[in-house]
This record gives C-alpha cells, sequence and structure tokens, in this order.
C-alpha cells in the first residue's frame, strides 16, 4: 500500500535539533485543535498535490551523506498504520536513514509496536493540556487514557524524545504549564511552542496576541520545576 504523501520539504535544519533532515507530511488527524496551522492538510487534503514514494527516496538517495533522517508529520501519522505507514518507514530503514515520528500521542500501541521493532529513533509528542483539560484543547472528545500512556512509554526511557506545548492564551496558562509539567514528570526534553494567531483554525483566536518573552519566561520556569531541559521555539 502506497502512503497518500501530500507534502515534502527536502532539507530542513529545524524539525530535529541538531539533524539534517527531509519532513514529510501525511493528512487527517483525529483532533481538531482550534490553533492548528495545518488545518487544510486535515480538512482538505485534496488541495494538495500527491507526492510518491519513488520521488521521496530518490531525493534521499542523492543525498545520503547529506540528509541525516526523516521527519513524519501531519496532521497525525499513526492514523497511517494500516495504510502503508510502517512498509514505509522499513524502507527508510533499510536505506540507513533515522527516523523521527510526530504524534499527539493517541495510539499508544501503535507506538510501542514501532519503537520495539526499532523503526523509529526519535518522538515528538506534543502536550496540548492537562488531562483533565485535554476535550477543550484538542476540540474533540479524547481518550485520556491512551495519552498518558504515551507519555508514560517515552518516559521509560526506551527511546529518545521530547515533549512540547504550543501556548495558546485563553487556553493555555500558567496552571496547565504547571499541570502538563507534573504529567511529564523526570522528561528530558520539554519543548514550549509560540502560538502563530495567523492562520489557525478558529478565526476568534486569530485576533489574540501571543505571549511576550517574559510570560514565556515564567513558564518555562514553572516547567523546569518538573523536567529536566525546558526549551522554546517561536519567534
Amino acid at each position: 500500500m502506497t502512503l497518500d504523501i501530500k507534502g515534502l520539504i527536502e532539507t530542513s535544519l529545524v524539525d530535529w535539533d541538531g539533524k539534517v533532515a527531509s519532513v514529510i507530511f501525511l493528512p487527517g488527524c483525529n483532533f481538531r485543535c482550534p490553533y492548528c496551522q495545518n488545518m487544510d492538510l486535515i480538512d482538505h487534503p485534496e488541495k494538495f498535490k500527491t507526492v510518491t514514494e519513488e520521488r521521496i527516496f530518490e531525493y534521499l538517495g542523492s543525498h545520503k551523506d547529506f540528509i541525516d533522517g526523516i521527519c513524519i508529520t501531519g496532521g497525525e501519522p499513526t492514523l497511517y498504520k494500516d495504510k502503508g505507514l510502517t512498509e514505509f518507514i522499513r524502507k527508510i530503514k533499510q536505506k540507513g536513514f533515522l527516523v523521527k515520528l510526530d504524534t499527539n500521542g493517541s495510539d499508544p500501541d501503535y507506538l510501542k509496536e514501532l519503537i520495539k521493532e526499532g523503526l523509529i529513533d526519535f518522538v515528538a509528542m506534543d502536550i496540548k493540556a492537562p488531562l483533565e483539560d485535554y476535550n477543550k484543547a484538542a476540540n474533540v472528545k479524547v481518550d485520556v487514557q491512551a495519552v498518558k500512556e504515551s507519555v508514560q512509554l517515552l518516559l521509560s526511557g526506551k527511546i529518545d524524545h521530547e515533549f512540547r506545548t504550543t501556548v495558546v492564551p485563553t487556553i493555555t496558562g500558567m496552571a496547565e504549564i504547571e499541570g502538563i509539567a507534573k504529567l511529564i514528570t523526570g522528561a528530558k526534553k520539554y519543548v514550549i511552542q509560540q502560538f502563530e494567531p495567523e492562520n489557525c483554525k478558529d478565526i476568534e483566536l486569530r485576533k489574540l496576541k501571543p505571549y511576550d518573552r517574559e510570560t514565556i519566561a515564567k513558564m518555562m520556569r514553572i516547567a523546569e520545576k518538573n523536567v529536566g531541559h525546558v526549551l522554546y521555539r517561536g519567534k
């Protein structure tokens, strides 16, 4: 089965810290976060031209001395567990490249399978909110036990990883950061990402001003009480 890949960044220096990577985008998601920046990819994937696996492997093959690995993002990539994703990753690994998976953590069983088989080298998991607030942040009813299981799986140290949260005024404040930090206590790396209002799904959120750097710094200090290394990404 061939993946319906809807985007390719051939070379990225920002999607995997310390690595030069290619990035592929898979459409569709089981969350509907109001601050999402990729809603067309999720709701209208037909707008995007499909990128063939042949093109991707041709590029990787001709840049094998430059590209360290490939980031698989979306949307939510784990929705493709029965649609060719595992086999696609196997092909990447067989060619000697590293694999990073971006996920919302909603399918811990598949995540566990990929880790057990040694098919992925790094996981970036988005943490939307403390578990009790997940439905609001994701704008759907979320199986929070599944999210918690994915968190615990990554914290067990079986794979290199990072947790990350986009901080959105009216959704993510100091109390939420404190709750998230407690959820991921012991994590080696936690990234606080700046909210970008321009293209987010919820039109009302486009009117909001992102947090200033002083507020972000306070959030980072709160998270540092539970997490070993806290980083900031954004403008």
